[in-house]
């Protein structure tokens, strides 16, 4: 009998990379007690060590970057100079924590008299985190590298299509000298994902994927009673006024929908355009879509890849004929593309309603809508007419009415005359169904520790 396993597959050829047997109960086991023994240890190492493991973590990952970066680009088909960008954004994020987290972590003074009390931050435990395929380096690294600096150890179920990358993960931060079971990776399916929630040496659970996924891990952690950060879906508007920077908007909205073939949580998917701009817009946007490079992403010139997963190709597909079939209009791609790999043409929806399933499901692929609003307030109106709140950019020349408008926005983050991005500065985190709680930035730092109170002398 075949050993089930995950299965890398190179979604630019369609050939399988390589297979990763699942874990048992006994494997897994022996990984949770790991990360318990490595939490134990890393716990009581100072802050100064733990920051100097990030540094060696950042040279770890930019000597290992080209290796690292082919692995996500071969495993998940993201073009080779966006791979090669996600390891040095990871790099750059370990700098940034081992150079502001110390003070993060310093003991909080508190409004109580003569300083009798503190608010000290402390490590919980080990942390389940899982994983999607998407940006498979940084969406690890951006829990990782707070939730290892504040003390806790960190166990990594990642999507089975990209366990090469994992393995290469774990290897740098041993390369970096972080002790044995701090990084554990555990690869394994749902009822035993399902046995690692419910264990008592299991902290917290960290989660970046789907609603569905989403809901299912918060409610097993729920019945624990275990704490989640949830990052899923996002359905991000991009509303361009009509007098906003058009040929600055057009750039910015092509680089946010089709970066990684449009497979970004936090990207412009519905693009919403005041109505005496739209016209103009669409024209710019459709010619500018038309001039990227599709084809081998391990090509240093190509723009777009291919899809990571071939079902979900049939599925984005579905996604556009159903909305071309309630009446959107087809102004760019709609369709698989031939031969081998798993392609799809960018793609561009015109005419694009509340009623249409381009408005109001996630759209996980090179494909974008375009929305017409009547004005500032219609936009508004129309950015919040989704079960999402993930995030969403707002371009115009007034910096008066974007301060305003942006705090009209009902999701984790707006950008005014920019796309939505991470960045270790800020928070990223959504609301509704995009999920709940924060990463980055000391939000997502002191999200992961026991925030305690201590006061002396209090009678």
């Amino acid at each position: 009998m075949t050993q089930a396993a995950a299965i890398s597959r190179n979604p630019a050829t369609g050939a399988e990379l390589a297979r990763y047997p699942y874990q048992d109960a006994v494997a897994l086991e022996a990984s949770l007690a790991s990360a318990q023994r490595g939490f134990e240890t890393w716990s009581q190492t100072p802050v100064e060590e733990r920051a100097q493991a990030l540094l060696r973590m950042a040279k770890a990952l930019r000597a290992n970057a080209e290796t690292m970066a082919r692995m996500t680009t071969s495993e998940m088909g993201m073009p080779i100079s966006q791979s090669r960008g996600e390891i040095e954004k990871c790099a750059k994020l370990c700098e940034w924590y081992a150079e502001h987290g110390p003070a993060m972590l310093a003991d909080e003074p508190t409004l109580v008299e003569d300083d009798k009390a503190v608010v000290a931050y402390l490590p919980l435990g080990p942390v389940l985190a899982v994983m999607p395929w998407n940006f498979p380096v940084w969406q690890v690294m951006r829990g990782a590298v707070p939730i290892i600096f504040g003390g806790n150890s960190y166990v990594l179920k990642h999507a089975p299509n990209v366990m090469g990358g994992a393995h290469l993960l774990g290897q740098a931060w041993a390369e970096a000298g972080l002790p044995e079971g701090v990084f554990e990776v555990i690869n394994v399916e749902p009822p035993l994902v399902s046995v690692a929630i419910a264990d008592p040496r299991i902290a917290m659970v960290a989660v970046t994927g789907s609603v569905g996924a989403g809901a299912a891990i918060a409610a097993q952690a729920g019945a624990a009673l275990k704490k989640c950060v949830l990052e899923l879906g996002g359905s991000d508007p991009f509303i361009v006024l009509a007098d906003a920077d058009l040929d600055a908007a057009v750039k910015a909205a092509v680089t946010s929908r089709f970066n990684n073939a449009g497979q970004v949580c936090i990207a412009a998917k519905r693009i919403i355009l005041e109505a005496p701009i739209a016209e103009a817009f669409t024209e710019r946007f459709v010619a500018a879509v038309q001039a990227l490079k599709i084809g081998d992403p391990q090509a240093d010139d190509t723009f777009i890849g291919p899809m990571a997963r071939f079902d979900l190709r049939d599925e984005l597909d579905g996604q556009v004929q159903a909305t071309l079939a309630e009446g959107a209009s087809l102004l760019l791609g709609g369709h698989r593309l031939e031969g081998e790999g798993n392609y799809y043409a960018p793609t561009i929806l015109g005419d694009v309603t509340p009623d249409m399933t381009a408005f109001r499901k996630e759209i996980f692929g090179p494909v974008a809508s375009l929305i017409v609003a009547r004005d500032a307030e219609h936009a508004v109106e129309l950015a919040n007419d989704s079960e999402f709140g993930l995030g969403g950019a707002l371009w115009t020349r007034d910096d008066a009415k974007a301060q305003k408008l942006a705090r009209r926005i009902v999701s984790g983050a707006v950008f005014i005359n920019g796309f939505t991005a991470s960045d270790p500065r800020v928070p990223i985190g959504g609301v509704k169904k995009s999920g709940y709680g924060r990463e980055l930035s000391h939000f997502g730092l002191r999200e992961f520790l026991n925030v305690q109170t201590i006061w002396r002398d209090r009678r």
